[in-house]
């Protein structure tokens, strides 16, 4: 099969980190460690698998920050390389095995891409606390061997298809997924929708698992990408009746906003501190350093960013005793001053992906609940695919999405 593969190597490494800000050669070009490849897909694994023809596969921002060497190195021992990328899928059952329910041929359906120890054929005495809590997202046997072999060995470490040797993502023209992984997709969900299933999930279990429901608001969401648009709309389609303030960047982005549910949008900079200052924050300017404020603040704030800048402005916004959702994929922060975080008693936490939850009496995975919603309430979600290019177009489609000021793309998916 086709495939885009990538490979993590010191030469690799050294180029992207040395010239990456001048050519994007280095980074998804021909001096880069991604590549268009024919490789062999094997047999299935076991009777719980399945193969998926891939119909659509999104361009993460994970994605982007690998491939550019720009993550923190920390998460290196939980995956393993050459990978074919891509884990936002959309595909096709082909076949299934003898363990697999038969129906599923022929239908479409989402894959939950994070490696649960059942996927890596542990016996369910042996799965760890967090795939027995059903929070597989954070699964502890990620860093070693698996159970069950493919093409001869043991399964190679890794948390998540897309970044593993021996499971490829979406990023090719076929995979294989264990029973576990795969969610029918309901037949009114057209495919542009439906591929967004796996990154708005990660905005409804930060939702469904913050106290945002719960929230007096208001509430601020600081990002331009799939993500932030991801929690504006999972905060609305979930039941968040309060005021939400998204801080975006450009006016197509603007306008989605305020068509997920947003209330009101604002630009990074004076925008940003003239809506802080209306919550009834006063402003004080220190001998050194950035403004600072008391009172007024925003009950919580959605980080989809990351950044150094996004984090301050996060602890510096949120009012006393509030909470600090970080979904950004934040690495190595230099200098970051955590002073407001204990001075007013702020809450700061992190989400990862999706698994189990609890929604109206009912014990659910995300992608079962952001289904159900996307066919009540999904008007907007069509606007966030802005790009679809042909899997051989690789570039052109990393182009855009690296470039989204000038391509104005939020969500760019590949075809294979």
């Amino acid at each position: 099969m086709k495939a885009v593969q990538f490979n993590v190597t010191v030469p690799g490494y050294v180029l992207a980190k040395g010239l990456g800000r001048f050519t994007d050669s280095v980074v998804y070009g021909r001096l880069s460690g991604v590549r268009m490849v024919n490789r062999e897909l094997g047999p299935l694994p076991g009777p719980d698998w399945a193969r998926v023809e891939v119909l659509l596969a999104g361009i993460c921002g994970s994605d982007l920050g690998n491939i550019s060497f720009k993550s923190s190195p920390a998460m290196e021992p939980f995956g393993s390389f050459p990978a074919v990328l891509g884990h936002e899928i959309l595909g096709r059952v082909t076949e299934v095995g003898s363990g697999v329910d038969p129906s599923l041929v022929g239908r479409r359906v989402v894959v939950d891409p994070m490696i649960h120890c059942d996927v890596r054929g542990h016996p369910e005495a042996g799965w760890c606390p967090s795939c027995r809590a059903g929070l597989h997202g954070t699964c502890e046997m990620a860093g070693e061997d698996g159970e069950i072999e493919i093409d001869g060995h043991s399964l190679r470490p890794g948390g998540i298809v897309g970044y593993h040797g021996d499971l490829p993502g979406g990023w090719g023209q076929e995979m294989l997924a264990h029973q576990r992984q795969l969610f029918a997709v309901p037949e009114e969900l057209d495919d542009r929708v439906a591929v967004l299933i796996e990154p708005m999930s990660i905005g409804v279990h930060a939702v469904l698992r913050s106290r945002a429901l719960q929230s007096k608001g208001p509430i601020l969401v600081i990002g331009s990408g799939t993500i932030a648009f991801s929690a504006i709309w999972a905060l609305r389609t979930l039941g968040y009746e309060g005021k939400i303030v998204a801080q975006v960047k450009r006016a197509h982005e603007v306008a989605l906003a305020r068509k997920l549910g947003a209330d009101v949008t604002v630009s990074p900079g004076d925008e940003a501190r003239s809506a802080l200052i209306d919550t009834g924050a006063r402003a004080y300017m220190p001998m050194v350093g950035g403004e600072v404020y008391a009172g007024g603040g925003y009950d919580m704030v959605f980080d989809c960013v990351g950044s150094p800048s996004s984090l301050t402005q996060s602890l510096r916004s949120t009012a006393a005793r509030g909470e600090i959702v970080l979904l950004g994929c934040a690495g190595q922060v230099p200098k970051l001053d955590l002073t407001f975080l204990w001075a007013k008693e702020l809450n700061l936490q992190g989400y990862v992906v999706y698994g189990a939850e609890a929604w109206e009496g009912r014990n659910l995975h995300t992608f079962d609940i952001t289904m159900e919603r996307m066919v009540a309430d999904g008007e907007g979600l069509l606007d966030l695919v802005t790009h679809v290019f042909p899997l051989e177009q690789y570039r052109d489609a990393l182009r855009a999405a690296y470039n989204h000021r000038e391509s104005k793309a939020i969500k760019v998916a590949l075809k294979p």
